[in-house]
């Protein structure tokens, strides 16, 4: 590999004519060879695509992302000599943010996919995706969409699960979530105690517990807190 790396020369199918629309440019970088020529005939073979550069180190493609056009999109491999794939996202998002970085490996631990997220990555493959599933991942993330291998997107909706915020109900008794409830439907005190069959003063001891409870002072405050934490 040279520092701008090796230039891919599209199939002579692939060679648009002036009138037709050039084909989505993609840079390939992937340290074992076997792999990356697989790809980058893949790629080539692929009617609107052209692999137009592969590299075996991210410091390489960066080089040439001084120096060369843009591409649409790059693929790229977390675990590489030097600078790993996850570095090498964040530095192509600050050098060509149009470029979308797809992440095509074969980690699937969840701290990497997380950390490539956090980065900007514009998808996420394991490498036994096969042929039509890393052609489309690449027409989608330069759609705009967010292409991964359905194994990683099931871990990275747990992930998200993982992180919500606990629910909290601040201790509410059944009794005071029912009244809450009736409060954010805009019942008056009246028409809650004859909605739930309670007597007026027993509602009204339950809004006061309500206001404590949620450590709020007024009636809008509390249907504003129930809204916003989704309380009821």
């Amino acid at each position: 590999m040279g520092q701008t790396g090796d230039k891919v020369r599209p199939s002579a199918r692939m060679t648009p004519s002036k009138s037709e629309t050039a084909p989505l440019t993609v840079w390939l970088v992937e340290d074992y060879a076997p792999f990356r020529n697989t790809v980058s005939r893949l790629l080539n073979g692929t009617e609107g695509m052209a692999c137009t550069h592969i590299f075996a180190t991210a410091e390489d493609a960066l080089r040439s992302l001084k120096t060369q056009a843009k591409p649409s999109a790059i693929l790229v491999d977390v675990g590489l000599p030097g600078m790993n794939g996850i570095e090498f996202l964040t530095k192509v998002r600050e050098q060509a943010p149009e470029t979308r970085v797809i992440i095509l490996t074969a980690f699937e631990d969840e701290d990497k996919v997380f950390r490539a997220i956090c980065a900007g990555a514009a998808g996420y493959l394991l490498k036994s995706a096969d042929a039509t599933q890393i052609t489309s991942a690449i027409l989608e993330a330069h759609a705009g969409g967010a292409p991964m291998t359905p194994s990683i997107a099931r871990r990275v909706l747990e992930m998200f699960s993982r992180m919500a915020p606990a629910k909290t109900d601040y201790g509410l008794s059944e009794r005071e979530k029912l009244v809450l409830e009736k409060m954010v439907e805009g019942l008056t005190k009246k028409e809650i105690a004859n909605v739930l069959d309670m007597n007026f003063h027993t509602v009204d001891a339950a809004l006061r517990s309500i206001y404590t409870k949620l450590e709020v002072n007024t009636r809008t405050g509390a249907v504003a807190k129930a809204l916003k934490e989704k309380l009821v």
